[in-house]
């Protein structure tokens, strides 16, 4: 904006008299003009940096579903709040939903999408001979720079399918299952993701992508077999165990991140410290979660 538009109202000087009505009419013309002044300046930074987003992405990744620009991922983001917000109103006096062939399906889809994504880590960081210490990202096309990538993708979109998750809990009334540590992690590893896809499509990414999709292979076998029927809880003894799974998943991932951002690194110091913050807030509400359900139960029921 121009400076005749975004003055300073106090460099204005009205003539002082025995009335002060000139400074009140001063400040009611100048105020919100500097206000609207105000938000057409923060308006143009916001469109900056969309812009600076979508020209700085991974030209590779930029064509495929939901990467080249935020507004997308935002939007499902903002429909999934409102989903939490509104589902469990809306249910309130329907009766739960019979899922149990959809959740049977979905849980043992999502654990051949976990497997394959997992195998591809695996084997594509293996072939490109990776560091597990520290990798920079290749930005080539080359065939396994780009089948990291697509791999990045698919991981990311898993991230958008698990959302599904949450709508079954609230169509079921499963609304103890909405906790904040649900509706946290959910919500934003599709930004977290998004991001990597976008910009961070290979690399040590992967090690997050490896760790991660092995642990929701176990998940999700935990809940198909669960979907099964009351039956199968005598075989589902371990669930505990998960939980501490997921908690050394995060433990690792906060070591790792830890370690690269106090050695030299080609990979972005801010996504490592972003990524080291992050798994720090899931440690500590797994923990509390684990604390919760198994250890003060316990504590009680002796």
């Amino acid at each position: 904006m121009s400076g005749s538009c975004c003055h300073n109202v106090s460099n204005q000087n009205p003539v002082w008299g025995v009335s002060r009505r000139p400074i009140f009419t001063t400040f009611q013309k100048e105020v919100p003009r500097f206000c609207r002044c105000q938000m057409a300046s923060a308006w143009q930074s916001v469109q900056s940096m969309h812009q600076w987003m979508l020209e700085n992405g991974d030209k590779r990744t930029d064509p495929w579903l939901l990467v080249y620009s935020p507004m997308p991922v935002a939007s499902i983001f903002l429909l999934y709040l409102g989903v939490v917000w509104a589902g469990p109103k809306l249910m309130k006096h329907r009766q739960p939903v019979d899922l149990k062939a959809v959740l049977i399906v979905y849980n043992f889809a999502m654990v051949c999408l976990s497997v394959y994504m997992f195998h591809e880590f695996l084997v594509t960081s293996m072939l490109s001979n990776y560091s597990y210490l520290c990798q920079p990202v290749d930005y080539s096309t080359s065939p396994l720079a780009m089948r990291m990538a697509k791999a990045c993708w698919w991981f990311f979109f898993s991230k958008v399918i698990e959302l599904a998750d949450t709508v079954f809990f609230i169509l079921r009334k499963k609304n103890s299952q909405l906790t904040f540590l649900h509706v946290y992690h959910h919500g934003t590893m599709i930004f977290n993701w998004w991001a990597g896809a976008k910009y961070l499509a290979g690399g040590q990414s992967f090690c997050i992508g490896l760790l991660n999709t092995f642990v929701h292979t176990v998940m999700y076998s935990y809940y198909g077999l669960a979907a099964l029927g009351p039956h199968m809880q005598k075989y589902l003894w371990w669930k505990r165990y998960l939980t501490s799974l997921q908690l050394l998943q995060f433990v690792l991932l906060t070591t790792h991140t830890g370690y690269n951002l106090f050695t030299e690194c080609d990979f972005p110091d801010s996504m490592n410290a972003y990524v080291f913050f992050y798994c720090v807030s899931l440690i500590l509400l797994f923990s509390n979660f684990y604390y919760k359900s198994y250890l003060s139960r316990k504590s009680k029921k002796t």
